[in-house]
């Protein structure tokens, strides 16, 4: 009688899981949510009662990431990305041959399985979740060296939004150095542009513009990687939101829709909010039991390296 109790009480907790899931998800749409709250709520979502919508959250998350990019677009001017990705571009070829240089070496120290090693690698060099979903069928790695990259990744992320903008302050850095500096040490596009957004315009500009050049690294990797791996027929993921990323900022610099701009970079962030939030929502604790130390020891060391030099770098030069 009382485990028939249990059981029973236990239905009913998890019919309350999907309703307050799609709740929390509504509150992140709030103008006064901002995104590092929107990620921690997601977090504490998947630790306590999880992620009831695992497989679509994962689909979404996907697309809802790059129409965020594309409406951060209508809000940027042509002149200034030029510049900005011209600054970025030495740093960018400098940080990527030597993030997976050192990621090669680190997982001969530590013997870890080398498909899931260079999507950490890649992970970290390029553009996080979507480097490594790209990289993935070109390895041919299984959904275990997968979601070990992609908790890595995320978890390192979700570290990054809330210690970058706290070490810009007291490092003293302005908008652009913090834009070069979160485009180039932090790994996904999400936690980049919440990073940036929540130092400044400027170096949201900044940091976007060259994390999204830095994407474009995907394909000459991915192209690269299958002569390493001597991969036949692989198929490269080419990063197509980019392009109307550019489309959009062209539109906002040469054509009259001032109007409208600022609604359509208002509905990206707002996005953006959301998009942490499923990205928060996605460790769960069984994602994070599964990743193991020694991978996760490489991308913390891998995380540092490209952290500290980039740093270094743009402090001499900026």
């Amino acid at each position: 009688m009382q485990q028939q109790k249990t059981i029973t009480q236990a239905t009913r907790q998890k019919k309350l899981h999907k309703p307050l899931f799609i709740t929390a998800a509504a509150i992140t749409l709030l103008p006064f949510i901002s995104t590092p709250v929107a990620l921690l709520l997601g977090i504490g979502l998947a630790q306590t009662i999880g992620n009831p919508y695992q497989q679509l959250t994962r689909k979404l998350t996907h697309w809802l990431l790059q129409l965020s990019v594309i409406g951060l677009g209508f809000g940027m001017n042509a002149h200034n990305a030029l510049k900005a990705g011209r600054e970025g571009f030495l740093l960018t070829i400098a940080s990527i041959s030597t993030t997976l240089l050192l990621g090669w070496l680190l997982s001969k120290i530590f013997r870890i399985d080398k498909h899931t090693s260079h999507l950490i690698s890649s992970g970290t060099a390029i553009c996080g979740g979507s480097a490594i979903a790209a990289i993935a069928p070109v390895v041919k790695a299984n959904e275990k060296q997968l979601s070990v990259a992609l908790g890595i990744i995320f978890l390192l992320n979700s570290v990054a939004l809330f210690l970058f903008p706290v070490l810009g302050h007291m490092l003293h850095l302005s908008q652009t150095q913090f834009g070069l500096w979160s485009a180039i040490a932090i790994h996904d596009t999400s936690s980049v542009v919440g990073a940036a957004s929540k130092y400044g315009d400027e170096a949201l500009q900044v940091a976007t513009t060259v994390k999204l050049s830095r994407a474009l690294w995907i394909i000459p990797v991915a192209l690269i990687t299958s002569l390493l791996f001597r991969t036949k027929g692989a198929t490269i993921k080419i990063p197509w939101f980019i392009g109307l990323f550019v489309v959009a900022m062209l539109m906002n610099t040469f054509l009259p829709i001032q109007q409208i701009s600022p609604i359509l970079t208002g509905s990206a962030k707002t996005g953006l909010s959301l998009t942490l939030f499923l990205i928060g929502a996605n460790l769960t604790r069984e994602m994070l039991r599964g990743i193991g130390w020694k991978p996760l020891l490489q991308g913390v060391l891998l995380w540092a390296f490209i952290s500290i030099s980039a740093l270094m770098v743009i402090l001499q030069l900026h």
